[in-house]
């Protein structure tokens, strides 16, 4: 299929365009500058320069696509996700930009959109598990990813495929806050919100952007794709704590997360979240079915990037 992705570059973009390509597809991305204009280049996929809230623009750009991918985000990091006026950006990307994508994908005729969500917008389940017919909840950091949900809804009403990938909290490389948690699970320390005994469900990023391949069959609809066994956020400690190698003396900010109210709901509530509806529909099932499995790789892999990026196993070239 001929493939276009925005958001490219991004944390799911890193892993989803490689993955496209491997299984064959003509990908096409979107590139802020030239620098990640060489990245998309480098892992097989053409680059177009076009702002994403640019309906005229992007229709020229999805002429001739079967599909659009959009990961484009913009999440505060470290602090700012705090901060509710940081959060414009990431609002307007997935409102104003998501309803961009969806117009001129119907202005080019793009038969399928698949759209980038989360599954944190599910309402606390305590133990009972989530599928995708859960209602989903509408507080503050959730309204730009409902409309973008909107969006993709409103392309298959209009005809076409809106398939929505409700993910779980991202971990691995590319995600910016692992190299965080395992620096201080190393110090016996292991960033997890909310209380010991509620459930938090997660994907390895690698497995995303699998996803992501996967959601070129998929039907319309919305899908949860998460890891096939969610942890309880006292189980999600202890893989992170054995992942660095170090016994666990302290969790932060556990409970106390609560007293940020909705600052941190989409972390703070329980989400049992089943990925049953996407494996029977699409076949794809995760590489690590749990964080055990996945926060090992993934620590195995971020010190590999870690040694190579330290200036003696630097190589420069002589002129």
């Amino acid at each position: 299929m001929k493939v276009f992705v925005t958001g490219g570059t991004g944390a799911i973009g890193g892993h989803a365009v490689p993955a496209l390509v491997a299984a064959g597809h003509d990908v096409a991305a979107l590139a802020r500058g030239p620098a990640k204009a060489e990245a998309l280049a480098q892992q097989g996929a053409t680059p177009i320069s076009v702002s994403i809230f640019d309906r005229a623009a992007l229709r020229l750009a999805f002429a001739g696509q079967d599909a659009v991918v959009n990961l484009a985000t913009a999440i505060p990091p470290g602090a700012g996700f705090l901060r509710a006026k940081t959060w414009a950006t990431n609002d307007r990307i997935r409102s104003q930009g998501s309803a961009a994508v969806v117009d001129a994908a119907l202005d080019a005729g793009v038969g399928r959109v698949v759209q980038e969500s989360v599954c944190m917008l599910y309402r606390d389940h305590g133990n009972s598990w989530v599928g995708e017919d859960a209602p989903t909840d509408d507080y503050r950091i959730a309204k730009g990813n409902i409309a973008a949900e909107s969006s993709a809804n409103r392309f298959s009403r209009s005809g076409g495929i809106g398939v929505v990938l409700r993910f779980g909290w991202f971990y691995g490389p590319g995600a910016r806050h692992s190299e965080q948690m395992l620096t201080a699970a190393r110090h016996h320390v292991a960033l997890v919100p909310g209380p010991s005994a509620t459930f938090l469900s997660s994907i390895h990023m690698a497995d995303a952007g699998t996803a992501v391949v996967a959601a070129l069959e998929a039907p319309a609809g919305a899908f949860n794709v998460v890891d096939d066994e969610p942890l309880t956020k006292r189980e999600y400690a202890q893989a992170l704590s054995r992942a660095a190698g170090k016994a666990l003396c302290l969790r932060l900010p556990g409970r106390s997360a609560a007293l940020l109210g909705d600052r941190l709901t989409s972390l703070t509530r329980s989400l049992r979240v089943s990925n049953q509806r996407f494996k029977s529909a699409t076949g794809w099932a995760p590489r690590y079915p749990s964080a055990r499995e996945g926060w090992l790789a993934a620590a195995a892999a971020l010190a590999v990037q870690q040694r190579t990026a330290r200036p003696e196993h630097r190589v420069t070239a002589s002129v």
